[in-house]
């Protein structure tokens, strides 16, 4: 999940005592000057120029009162509410939707597609909100929410359900990327991450909240577990917008925001524009890549030939040729990159995003199959599996607190990794041991607060650490660049946990199972119900929790090794001090 103000001049104060080299980690080395690092058009900017939506947005933090920015802050705060509260249904459902259908080995293939749509998503959202508003790109990231839920609860095929998942990510994840960028304009770096810790709170209540409702949505009709939130979402997003849109006129009214000047551009000389603007070739080219890429190693099991399918090989071989496509085309052809390279000249961003593409495929590896592992091997109900999933919730929510509070006192952030990561590692690496069959419960748990712990402390973390290396200009651009390389991580970690799942889990099936359960093997594999149909200390069940052993710990096992990268990129990060406090803001 996500959690993430410079003064209103737009640049980042930097205390004397903080360690930047002549190589300034906010700039590349062949731009040493600030003015180097931004755009050039008269809705951009040039020589030193804020983009419209940055200077709207310094001008309307400027304008409205502390009662009406707390105001924001707890419509945020119940946002994000809803969005834990929806999102830890859904994970609970997911499960029984896919087996409703009967594929519920495809709930990582779902995850993949999502993710990589939302990795495509993010830096076209980030370019909304510097070159028009922010109150826009939230609109519209509310209506992609809006639109995946309804389809979600009006669903009669696994496409249909698919396409739902795909709306839903893109939206709720992108209305939480702008809530995100929100705080960041509204609140000092150094107090950045107890303002995160603030808005992602809500967490704390969904996480018990979430997997009660979710079973009483399944006794019921699962639907309404998407139907009720196409509902209730836009009704509390449309005061959130409200408050965006006054603020902006209260700017307008004070002087603070001087009108738009006209472009002075055609019909076509506009379209052609904003193709450039947002990359639509590089986000093309990135998107296919990734899909050509990643899809194979979750479709290949259903194959009749399986990876000796010639398509399978084609589709690899032609996503790996389009990533070195799309580089060349960001790094030669594109005048607007989907990624900025002087961001990612950044050792401290270039680390930070290593660091978080490495942390989302370790956690990917596993989760899409753990609240079925938990139900199935563990013998809990959907309502317990719930509890025990959200447990990563619950105490990161709480501990996000303490991690604020002390960034806010150390004034340093790097030194949290030195902890974190170790802490991780071996959370992840003891569920390898864990998660065979007639393990207690209880170790589960005691993993799950190990990765809550320092999970919850590295995403507050990687957040201030993007925006401590950037300039209010570029808070959206940095954030965004961490969301990608999240996103993308995550759909390497859903393909590799769908791998093993297509690769061990039949095999293992048709070796353990008992004579008289292999005519059911197709059943057994596709649907969760028909798994936890057979009761405990049965030979058949038994079986199944076998084969889902072998299979998790295969996953936990590429999960930490993937892990262990991050020892090294945490050295990458600069150590920044960050203990200047800035006006105009909440936190």
């Amino acid at each position: 999940m996500s959690h993430n103000q410079a003064a209103m001049t737009g640049t980042l104060p930097i205390d004397s005592e903080q360690q930047i080299p002549a190589d300034s980690d906010r700039y590349p080395s062949d731009a040493k000057d600030p003015k180097h690092t931004v755009e050039s058009d008269s809705e951009d900017s040039s020589d030193g120029h804020v983009q419209h939506g940055v200077k709207q947005v310094e001008a309307v933090t400027m304008a409205w009162t502390k009662k009406s920015l707390a105001t924001a802050y707890i419509f945020m705060w119940l946002l994000y509410l809803i969005n834990g509260f929806n999102s830890s249904i859904t994970a609970n459902l997911s499960a029984y939707i896919t087996s409703d259908f009967e594929s519920h080995s495809l709930l990582p293939i779902i995850g993949v597609v999502s993710s990589v749509m939302g990795a495509a998503t993010y830096m076209p959202l980030a370019k909304i909100l510097n070159l028009w508003d922010r109150a826009v790109g939230f609109t519209l990231m509310v209506s992609f929410a809006t639109l995946g839920l309804i389809l979600g609860a009006t669903c009669k095929g696994i496409g249909t359900y698919c396409a739902s998942q795909v709306f839903y990510t893109i939206g709720f994840t992108g209305m939480t990327f702008c809530i995100d960028v929100i705080t960041a304009d509204t609140s000092s770096l150094r107090d950045r991450g107890l303002a995160y810790a603030f808005t992602s709170s809500p967490y704390i209540i969904t996480a018990y909240a979430g997997p009660s409702a979710a079973a009483r949505f399944y006794e019921n009709n699962w639907r309404w577990g998407y139907g009720a939130f196409a509902i209730i979402l836009p009704v509390f997003a449309a005061p959130m917008v409200g408050i965006l849109m006054y603020a902006r006129s209260q700017a307008k009214k004070q002087g603070l925001l001087p009108p738009k000047e006209s472009s002075g551009r055609t019909i076509p000389q506009s379209i052609w524009y904003y193709i450039i603007q947002f990359d639509v070739l590089g986000t093309f080219l990135l998107l296919a890549a990734l899909v050509l890429f990643l899809l194979p190693f979750n479709i290949a099991g259903y194959q009749a030939n399986q990876w000796a399918d010639g398509g399978m090989i084609a589709m690899i071989v032609l996503g790996f040729v389009l990533f070195f496509v799309f580089g060349l085309v960001e790094k030669y052809v594109a005048p607007e990159p989907f990624l900025k390279w002087e961001i990612l000249h950044s050792r401290t961003v270039a680390g930070t995003c290593a660091l978080d593409v490495c942390y989302q495929i370790a956690y990917y590896c596993w989760y899409y199959y753990y609240t079925s592992f938990l139900q199935v091997n563990a013998g809990q109900s959907l309502e317990v599996a719930g509890y025990i999933a959200s447990i990563f919730d619950v105490v990161s929510g709480v501990w996000l607190f303490a991690v604020g509070l002390m960034i806010r006192y150390t004034c340093r952030f790097r030194w949290i990794y030195y902890w974190a990561v170790p802490l991780y590692i071996l959370g992840e690496g003891l569920m390898i041991y864990f998660r065979k069959p007639d393990q207690s419960v209880g170790y589960l748990i005691m993993c799950q607060i190990f990765l809550a712990f320092s999970g919850g402390a590295m995403i507050i973390v990687q957040q201030v650490a993007v925006l401590a290396a950037s300039d209010h200009q570029n808070y959206a651009g940095a954030l965004a660049t961490l969301s990608v390389f999240g996103n993308i991580g995550g759909a390497i970690g859903g393909s590799i946990s769908g791998a093993i799942w297509q690769a061990t889990l039949p095999k293992a099936l048709e070796r353990l199972l008992p004579a008289e359960a292999l005519p059911d093997l197709e059943s057994i594999i596709g649907d969760l119900e028909t798994q936890l149909s057979y009761p405990k200390g049965t030979a058949t069940r038994y079986a199944i929790e076998q084969a889902y052993g072998i299979a998790q710990s295969r996953m936990v096992i590429a999960g930490t090794s993937v892990m262990a990268l991050s020892l090294v990129w945490m050295f990458v990060i600069r150590d920044l001090k960050i203990n200047k406090h800035e006006a105009g803001v909440l936190f």
